[in-house]
């Protein structure tokens, strides 16, 4: 078989995956329709999950589950752009980790709200100004992102979903590595590069800034200069990759969260996180924790903050594995509840 006949095999192929996507599209547009005239959100985390699942189920390759997971986020972002277009807010400027991880999650074709903070992100979903906001919780370096965690205090916003995001850090510039002269970036990158950045360039300057996205920006426009920033930035500001992946660890993941104000549906594998106060007594936070041994419900994750309201006065993160409405779950949580002072259910989300 020559190569004309196999790109005439390539061109009928294109065909039938046009028409049959355009069928696909076809029907989404309806499905939306029917979800605006019932009130309901167009984005539903849970039928995401169930989506994806199917597809990798029935995969036989030789395209891989994640190659098809990303065509698929964009053909799902299409259908969530039908009608009033869904708005996106996320932290940082363009070109940040949470843009990156917002655009993994809802694709090129909904509107994205860049936010200076945290608190602004959730501000504007909570004012209507965004219908979702997607902010950090825990590097699996760094540890919990405890500005998230304090929002969720007073904040009525559930957690909808989650992703997690390799953390890719690479050297970017418009000159050779051996012309660099300053290094931009913020203070957690240049910790987490450490090691390479002793061992290549040990005499160039590192100056700290605000974000990588502003280090990139920089490194545009000043000679001899470079970032540490995401390959994303490098297209926006017209720079060069001298180094990729120059981080010290390979496992560098961050975790994030979809903030929103709509619940999501059991999909069978789901996690659901919470917070709880506790009475100020000996044993009060083993007390606390006896009820999911009892009810059969694993823990993944409990961290502490201060209350900020009086001292020594903390609220307890807990993440879970199963869903609230899971029987088991739902035991576990009422029980709970009769024994803590306050506790709130920040939302279920599938894994």
């Amino acid at each position: 078989m020559n190569l004309n006949s196999l790109r005439s095999q390539i061109d009928s192929l294109d065909r039938k995956l046009i028409e049959l996507l355009n069928r696909r599209a076809c029907v989404s547009s309806q499905i939306s329709r029917l979800k605006r005239s019932n009130g309901k959100s167009l984005y539903s985390p849970d039928r995401e999950s169930e989506v994806l699942r199917r597809i990798a189920s029935v995969n036989k390759g030789p395209l891989s589950n994640k190659a098809l997971e990303a065509v698929y986020s964009e053909i799902m972002s299409y259908s969530l752009s039908l009608g009033a277009p869904l708005k996106v807010a996320y932290l940082g400027p363009e070109a940040s980790f949470s843009n990156l991880a917002a655009i993994k999650r809802f694709g090129s074709q909904v509107a994205y709200l860049s936010c200076q903070s945290i608190t602004d992100v959730f501000l504007q979903v909570q004012r209507d100004a965004a219908d979702y906001g997607v902010v950090p919780i825990e590097n699996s370096i760094e540890g919990a992102v405890s500005h998230t965690m304090d929002m969720f205090i007073d904040s009525d916003l559930k957690i909808c979903s989650q992703l997690m995001l390799d953390i890719s850090h690479n050297l970017l510039a418009r000159c050779p590595k051996d012309k660099i002269r300053k290094i931009y970036s913020i203070p957690q990158v240049f910790g987490q590069c450490r090691i390479w950045l002793q061992q290549n360039l040990p005499s160039v300057e590192r100056i700290e800034v605000s974000s990588t996205t502003r280090a990139a920006e920089i490194a545009s426009k000043e000679k001899y200069s470079a970032s540490i920033s995401s390959l994303l930035a490098a297209r926006i500001y017209g720079l060069k990759t001298v180094a990729v992946s120059i981080e010290d660890s390979p496992h560098n993941i961050t975790r994030f969260l979809v903030i929103g104000k709509t619940e999501t549906a059991p999909t069978g594998e789901d996690r659901t996180s919470i917070m709880f106060s506790i009475k100020d007594r000996v044993g009060a936070l083993y007390a606390m924790l006896l009820p999911f041994r009892e009810y059969g419900v694993n823990l993944t994750r409990i961290e502490s903050r201060p209350s900020k309201k009086k001292a020594w006065d903390y609220y307890f993160f807990v993440d879970l594995c199963g869903h609230k409405e899971d029987k088991n779950v739902a035991g576990a949580l009422r029980a709970l509840e009769n024994k803590c002072k306050f506790m709130k259910v920040l939302g279920s989300y599938p894994v």
